[in-house]
């Protein structure tokens, strides 16, 4: 039997319920998920890589009883990574019109590189759609509660960060 293979890219920096929240959905779509933890240096990480591998790892040890999940960095073009991985589609959550916009286009571009790789969107959960990574690290710096946010190990994490 052959396995579906997903790609979930992203920096995590750091990662959000909402992260989690489409990861549980990719989870649902495959039978192996694979989350990309890139290094974005022009994003100006607030955590090293291998404190986002970490966070990550910990958010997907539950899935680990259901599903194959790898967590695994990786830096340059997203479409060699998800070929080096022998992924057959990319996992996006969109939360706004913006999103769609830009991940639109990537997922043109990528399909024009490799046209056997999908690119798949998930819709954010409504709960979750204002949540982003910069906005929490914003909230974290200026002393606000990030709990609604964040898983609570992200929380110590950005704790620890801004003290």
């Amino acid at each position: 039997m052959i396995k579906r293979t997903a790609l979930y890219p992203g920096t995590f920096d750091p990662m959000t319920l909402g992260h989690l929240d489409i990861l549980k959905r990719a989870s649902r779509l495959c039978d192996r998920l694979i989350v990309g933890v890139a290094v974005n240096q022009a994003k100006g990480p607030l955590f090293e890589l291998k404190d986002r591998v970490e966070m990550v790892e910990h958010v997907v040890a539950p899935f680990r009883d259901r599903i194959e999940v790898e967590v695994r960095p990786f830096e340059g073009l997203l479409i060699h990574f998800v070929e080096k991985c022998g992924a057959s589609m990319i996992v996006r959550g969109l939360r706004a019109v913006s999103d769609f916009e830009y991940e639109f286009q990537m997922a043109g571009m990528n399909d024009r590189l490799n046209p056997d790789i999908e690119t798949v969107f998930l819709m954010a959960d409504p709960q979750y759609q204002t949540i982003a990574s910069r906005l929490v690290k914003e909230i974290a710096r200026l002393g606000g509660d990030v709990s609604q946010f964040v898983t609570p190990e992200v929380k110590a994490r950005l704790e620890d960060r801004f003290k």
